[in-house]
């Protein structure tokens, strides 16, 4: 199970990157987003695709490789496979049958989003992505309102502001964490309460990126101390809003 870059492509670690280049067939969740990692990095290994919608098929083709002494590699578009990504069905079968799992660690957005986020990462509760209709999404935030621990959660670019607007009514509007396309050129860190955050990407002609988002403690005061000039009661509404080494524009390049 090997970990891929979340974004800047030389996050790839050296043993995953051997771990990839020595496997006699890697299992993709797209071979084309891998192709480009194998591009940057001159891998040449086979590779065929294992997603959501073919994983449970390829378990006896697996189990079959396995049992002729083939060394397998699985990974996701990105981050660490079977978080939020396949991979959990096939590491349950080879492990079920006998074989062995091998975690070759590296890049999660969510322990990127947890080293930044200023809230406590003991407990922590990775809750995935919320569903994507309305009535199911609500419930979905209902169920976690009162966790008492930092809630890690990942969501769609096209749903992010419904989505932090259903956690400001159903979570008290907790401070929050989001980060965009991080590791990447146009890398986005923003802190500021659900409803804050939401209004200031409602503003964006669109939202772009990958979104993980780390949401305070139920109950737990503001972890920020914020001096920036839209602090609560601006009256644009931005209350507490800090927009982490970003330029004026998000898809302009990152200055030094």
């Amino acid at each position: 199970m090997v970990a891929t870059p979340i974004g800047n492509l030389e996050d790839l670690t050296p043993r995953a990157l051997a771990a990839l280049r020595e496997a006699d067939l890697v299992y993709c969740e797209d071979t084309r987003r891998t192709g480009n990692l194998f591009a940057r990095h001159g891998l040449t290994t086979a590779r065929v695709s294992c997603h959501e919608h073919n994983e449970f098929r390829r378990i006896p083709e697996m189990l079959e490789r396995l049992a002729r002494g083939e060394t397998l590699a699985l990974v996701s578009d990105a981050g660490t496979p079977a978080v939020s990504d396949p991979g959990r069905l096939l590491a349950a079968a080879a492990a079920e049958a006998g074989f062995r799992v091998e975690p070759v660690a590296g890049p999660s957005a969510v322990a990127a989003i947890l080293s930044v986020c200023g809230f406590a990462a003991v407990p922590y509760s990775f809750l995935g992505f919320p569903p994507s209709r309305r009535g199911e999404r609500a419930r979905w935030y209902a169920r976690f309102a009162s966790r008492e621990e930092t809630r890690v959660l990942f969501e769609s670019p096209f749903r992010v502001v419904e989505s932090l607007e259903e956690m400001a009514r159903a979570w008290g509007d907790p401070r929050v964490c989001l980060g965009r396309e991080l590791t990447k050129l146009h890398e986005e860190v923003l802190r500021g309460t659900a409803a804050s955050v939401a209004a200031l990407l409602g503003r964006r002609p669109g939202v772009k990126g990958e979104i993980v988002i780390a949401a305070a403690p139920a109950g737990e005061a503001s972890a920020f101390a914020s001096s920036d000039p839209e602090s609560p009661g601006a009256p644009d509404g931005s209350e507490g809003l800090v927009d982490d080494h970003v330029p004026p524009d998000p898809d302009a390049p990152l200055r030094e």
